[in-house]
């Protein structure tokens, strides 16, 4: 039922993958129930068929852009709603079963993505061993473990899953990298606001109308909205037919951001709400401070002007 804590909660597999590292940061998934799924459609179809109460799934990465396959899933099928981000550090590690120096090395398993961020580091340290794609980080630490593979490129949490030795830790190129995932639930009511909080939305134009897409923006920006991030992605209709997923500063519960909802859902196509949530703070020393809004677009500016509205609708002229 709305507003009950989730207790089921299922993420993308397999076990010892940085989505696994990534749910055990959510405080209820400690106590649930953590079932992995072997795709992000998988984790997803689990929650619309309420076989889970949540899932966990990747939204993006600094390094490597959007999660097509999330964006996808969330514009299409029933609708689900983020209810949380966690934004977690990718720090890969080299793991090996115990007694394999670093020269002997001659494999390494890794996810196509793990190897691509770690490319400076293998050529450095091992140029002459033979890097094997795998399906995940978490079967690259099985495989190394079971002796298919010298070493792998995993998470820390890959590495303690399956007793692997930690060769080399931190061989990322991009020591600051991060990936964004997003906890996914049935539609209910929001997360209260916080005074720091995102608004995620798909957004489909009117294709048949000149500067549909500026619309949109302006819609956002006339109210001191401040869009954070903004990707396309086909629709599959027809070449050229985008659907535009937006990242706003605001909940749905601010006056402003309540007064833009109503105008794209005037303008546009069709606008889908993908959750008001707290932005995860997860580097205090780094995280940027909410944008505030230009003068006399605050919460406050609107709430004055509607009440000053309602006067002259009743012949107050004071």
């Amino acid at each position: 039922m709305p507003g009950t804590p989730p207790t089921r909660f299922v993420y993308l597999g397999p076990e010892g993958t940085f989505a696994e590292q990534a749910l055990r940061t959510v405080p209820a998934a400690e106590r649930g129930s953590r079932t992995p799924a072997r795709s992000v459609g998988e984790a997803l179809e689990a929650v619309r068929a309420a076989e889970a109460d949540a899932a966990l799934v990747p939204l993006e990465n600094s390094i490597g852009g959007a999660v097509g396959v999330t964006l996808d899933e969330l514009a299409e099928g029933e609708p689900l709603v983020i209810t949380r981000e966690v934004i977690l550090p990718v720090e890969f590690v080299l793991g090996a079963r115990a007694g394999t120096p670093l020269p002997s090395v001659r494999s390494v398993a890794a996810h196509p993505q793990a190897s691509t961020q770690c490319r400076g580091w293998l050529r450095a340290h091992l140029p002459d061993a033979v890097v094997v794609d795998v399906l995940s980080n978490g079967a690259a630490a099985a495989g190394a473990a079971n002796g298919e593979f010298d070493a792998a490129i995993c998470a820390p949490i890959g590495a303690t899953r399956h007793r692997l030795v930690v060769l080399a830790d931190k061989i990322a190129d991009h020591p600051d990298a991060v990936t964004r995932f997003a906890l996914l639930s049935r539609p209910g009511p929001p997360p209260p606001p916080t005074g720091d909080d995102v608004t995620s939305l798909a957004v489909y134009i009117a294709h048949d109308r000149v500067g549909a897409l500026l619309s949109v923006l302006t819609e956002l920006a006339v109210r001191g909205v401040n869009l954070t991030r903004i990707e396309s992605r086909p629709t599959g209709e027809a070449l050229g037919r985008y659907v535009f997923f937006l990242d706003c500063t605001g909940h749905v519960a601010d006056v402003r951001m309540g007064e833009a909802l109503q105008g794209l859902r005037r303008i546009c196509a069709d606008v889908r709400f993908l959750g008001s949530y707290p932005r995860h703070r997860w580097d205090a020393s780094t995280r940027e401070r909410p944008v505030a809004a230009p003068a006399g677009l605050s919460d406050a500016d609107y709430t004055d002007a509607a009440a000053w509205l309602a006067r002259l609708r009743a012949g107050e002229l004071t």
